[in-house]
């Protein structure tokens, strides 16, 4: 079988898949819960629908398709059942930048391995981003004592509700992470995930364009990538998503640990999961992924990748890894994208490559 299958198949990120793919000449099957609004969503694409992740696996073991994308957050929830499902027949494809998911689908990779089937998990913006010019400042250098990852996305904002996928990706927090509480933030310390900070370590960045952003820790997945590609003891990973105000961040321990409370997380997350966003322009014309990287004798490497709108590009990405896979240029075992495929994978998206300055220990 040479079918792809995008589940989440009415979501934005399944359709900027689903017309990369058609770009690529690949045409790929819609997977989704209501026959009626995949069929609206679906442009003559065929479909498949399954009510609940259940029913997704169940149909994934019956028709084996070559490659199945999963959008459908939180990957917490629905990585594990769809990664069984996969096996022994097709590759999987994800989008979680969630460090509890990345890590979980990357520790399947013995299994996949086994199996000669590939398991490429944090296929969007932010874990591809950083992870790959965290790869490109590396090429040829021996492994770094510490590096800092920053990604600044910039999104156009869909008119709608957040739902109940992202709501759940946010107030779920980190359960099964090792390294701290359930509403800690991480770093690595010694090659070690130890507690950090939510919001820590903020910078202020002048970006390639002369803007300037605020950029502040948080525990995603872009952590987990950006050690694994670097070896690094000591790493932290930080986005211009996170809060940028002092008041808020003073706050942010005592507001998160109410979340222990498993009625209080609830009902967060029914609420969240019913707030609406208004449609709203892109902030700037590029999106950023940023390292600054330093060796043992001093020296430092630092770089950018631009990209165009986030969101577009996390069509891109997961649509050129999936040609990828189909042309057999897979490996066994789990990856993240730049891992498995190295720097090229970013360019061959539109990304370009920016290393401003390459200094040495004297």
């Amino acid at each position: 079988m040479t079918d792809v299958w995008i589940l989440g198949g009415t979501g934005r990120s399944a359709r900027a898949i689903a017309a990369e793919l058609q770009h690529r000449g690949i045409r790929p099957v819609l997977v989704g819960r209501d026959a009626g609004r995949l069929a609206a969503a679906a442009n003559g694409l065929p479909t498949v629908a399954a009510a609940t992740v259940g029913e997704t696996a169940d149909a994934i073991r019956r028709d084996r398709p070559a490659v199945v994308v999963n959008t459908i957050g939180p990957f917490t929830d629905t990585a594990a059942p769809l990664l069984d499902a996969c096996l022994p027949a097709s590759d999987y494809l994800d989008l979680a930048n969630d460090l509890a998911a990345v890590s979980a689908t990357l520790g399947r990779g013995d299994a996949f391995a086994a199996a000669g089937r590939t398991a490429v998990t944090g296929a969007g913006f932010g874990v591809t981003a950083t992870e790959s010019i965290v790869v490109k400042l590396c090429e040829g250098r021996p492994i770094p004592r510490r590096v800092r990852v920053d990604m600044v996305p910039s999104l156009t904002v869909e008119a709608g509700a957040v739902g109940d996928a992202l709501a759940g990706t946010i107030v779920e927090g980190l359960p099964g992470v090792e390294g701290g509480g359930r509403y800690q933030g991480r770093r690595y310390r010694d090659g070690r995930l130890v507690p950090d900070k939510l919001a820590g370590d903020p910078i202020r960045l002048v970006l390639p364009d002369g803007s300037t952003v605020t950029t502040a820790s948080m525990p995603l997945g872009e952590l987990m990538a950006a050690q694994r590609a670097s070896g690094a003891p000591d790493v932290v990973s930080a986005s211009s998503e996170a809060p940028a105000s002092p008041v808020v961040r003073a706050v942010l321990p005592a507001a998160t640990a109410l979340l222990n409370l498993g009625p209080v997380r609830t009902f967060a997350r029914r609420r969240l999961a019913a707030v609406r966003f208004k449609a709203a322009p892109k902030p700037r014309e590029h999106s950023w992924g940023h390292a600054l990287i330093e060796w043992a004798d001093g020296s430092t490497r630092e770089g950018w990748l631009r990209v165009g709108e986030a969101q577009a590009w996390t069509g891109a990405v997961p649509a050129e890894v999936v040609r990828r896979l189909l042309d057999g240029q897979g490996k066994p075992g789990a990856y993240t994208p730049a891992a498995l495929f190295g720097p090229t994978l970013a360019e061959s998206c539109g990304g370009e490559y920016q290393i401003l300055n390459r200094r040495t220990a004297r």
